[in-house]
């Protein structure tokens, strides 16, 4: 890909309609390597939500949904449609426990793969949802982009924003949800530097965002994950953007093991926090975000190795541990709502708090 690109000619996953297959960005080999991966079957999707050749909640969301698709089709050509459709559909189910995105797009697709419809009418739904996903992230960026404004409004500085993980267009189909409002902010003319967490244990942060942001020419810097802090006690940053992969109905916010630590250090700096979401990640039966929503532990490799580029230009994955460290690997935690400054959504800015959350919802789009 070339730099310089428009926010607007970004795309993640995209679908080939020649081939009847979805073409993902390989994320596990960015920044090193730029490669295309082809899925074709329901399973394949499976693996490549699994194996994090994509992920992001909403990305993980569409791809769920071109997964049913398949799981459609494949039902379809087997003499028993429910059982094989009902066993590929909870393997989708159970890709990812903690993006509730996943569930989403599985459940909205459910009404659509009946073994009356046709191939077509699958497919347009599946496109449907893609489409909404993609629309929610350009209203989140729209609505967060008047809180940077502010910002230089009042300042007429450079606004510095922290951001943790990659909740970028590589997470979410297209614009992104912490990203849309900053890739706005930068074809708007607002000047923006962006800190960028590395995001240990897999380096989204370091690997994907920073990635992101140069394709787009949004002016940035990488940092260790531990360096947020020291960051706002100095002033030098005027807001926090994140994304998530579940918010509870109360305003209790899941995303990227790290994220709750910046929201800490946030708060005892009177610094905004603010949490840039589609409303598709509120899980609306939970209420209580540190008891009931999942944690995926995931492999422990994550952590003892790391993926990297030689002096030869070869990816190696590297051991970086004595090799019988025990160690364990939580893939996110909980950022109480009380935490939180607002949540950024495609319907508005809203407070984290289950009145505000339930207000903002019962309004159409």
């Amino acid at each position: 890909m070339k730099s310089g690109l428009s926010i607007h000619q970004t795309k993640a996953l995209w679908f080939d309609s020649k081939l009847n297959q979805v073409v993902i960005i390989d994320q596990t080999v960015l920044p090193h390597q730029y490669i295309e991966h082809r899925v074709g079957s329901a399973l394949e999707m499976v693996d490549a939500i699994r194996s994090m050749k994509l992920r992001g909640a909403p990305l993980i969301g569409t791809a769920a949904a071109y997964g049913m698709y398949f799981a459609f089709i494949e039902a379809k050509r087997s003499n028993q449609f429910q059982p094989v459709f009902e066993s590929t559909k909870s393997q989708l189910h159970s890709a990812r426990p903690t993006a509730v995105n996943l569930m989403d797009a599985v459940d909205f697709m459910i009404p659509f793969c009946h073994p009356d419809h046709e191939n077509i009418q699958v497919l347009e739904a599946a496109q449907q949802y893609e489409n909404q996903n993609n629309q929610a992230c350009y209203g989140i960026g729209l609505n967060g982009l008047e809180l940077i404004r502010d910002i230089y409004t009042k300042t007429k500085k450079t606004v510095q924003i922290l951001t943790h993980c990659n909740a970028g267009w590589l997470a979410t189909g297209t614009y992104g949800t912490a990203t849309a409002p900053i890739y706005l902010a930068h074809e708007a003319g607002i000047p923006v530097h962006v800190w960028v967490d590395e995001t240990r244990p897999r380096n989204q942060g370091a690997n994907l965002t920073s990635w992101e942001l140069m394709q787009m020419q949004v002016p940035h810097t990488v940092i260790a994950d531990n360096t947020g802090g020291h960051l706002m006690q100095h002033a030098m940053v005027d807001m926090v953007i994140v994304g998530s992969d579940r918010t509870t109905a109360n305003g209790d916010v899941a995303n990227k093991i790290g994220t709750y630590l910046k929201a800490l250090a946030a708060f005892d700096n009177k610094i905004p926090f603010y949490v840039a979401l589609p409303l598709s990640t509120i899980d609306f039966e939970l209420c209580d975000g540190i008891s009931q929503i999942p944690i995926e532990e995931r492999g422990s490799e994550e952590l003892t190795h790391i993926l990297g580029i030689d002096e030869q230009n070869m990816i190696r994955n590297i051991r970086i541990y004595a090799e019988s460290t025990s160690v364990i690997n939580y893939g996110f935690d909980v950022t109480p709502a009380r935490l939180v400054t607002a949540l950024i959504t495609e319907k508005g800015v809203v407070k984290a708090n289950k009145e505000a959350i339930s207000r903002l919802t019962n309004f159409e789009l």
